[in-house]
């Protein structure tokens, strides 16, 4: 995932930000996002509306909304982990589509809901540039021996 400069909380441990720098190319990185801001409580990311995440009639695919929200919840998951032992899978997502967005890009804040020791739910909320709801989801995450 692509990140600039994003906003990080001074309690996150170098080995997640190693994990994001090193990974190879996947698809977040596809799909054009961007990691805005990593703190344990908010993961902030953008996407682009474009021909990469556009569906055949031009609106942004569902589908890439999902990709954001489970990217940026798993993310905020790995911050409450040992990332020399443990990560988080995603177990269940859903999403509501509330709103179509034709260009531009899109912001995900996935927060958590319940931080577990084998179980984590975060919430994403997907908006426009201007702050109008696009997506809203819920993601169920398990904790796993690395």
């Amino acid at each position: 995932m692509k990140h600039s400069k994003p906003e990080i909380s001074p309690d996150i441990p170098l080995d997640i930000l190693e994990l994001l720098e090193k990974s190879e190319p996947t698809l977040s990185d596809t799909l054009g996002m961007e990691l805005l801001k990593m703190y344990p409580d908010e993961v902030v990311g953008s996407m682009p509306v474009d021909e990469r995440t556009r569906q055949p009639i031009g609106l942004l695919h569902g589908g890439a909304s999902v990709a954001l929200a489970e990217t940026l919840c798993s993310i905020g998951a790995w911050l409450h982990l040992d990332a020399k032992t443990q990560t988080a899978v995603g177990l269940e997502i859903n999403a509501n589509h509330i709103r179509a967005v034709r260009s531009g890009k899109v912001i995900g804040r996935a927060k958590p809901v319940h931080i577990g020791r084998q179980v984590q739910v975060w919430e994403c909320r997907i908006e426009t540039e201007t702050g109008k709801l696009v997506c809203t989801s819920r993601c169920t995450l398990m904790v796993i021996k690395r």
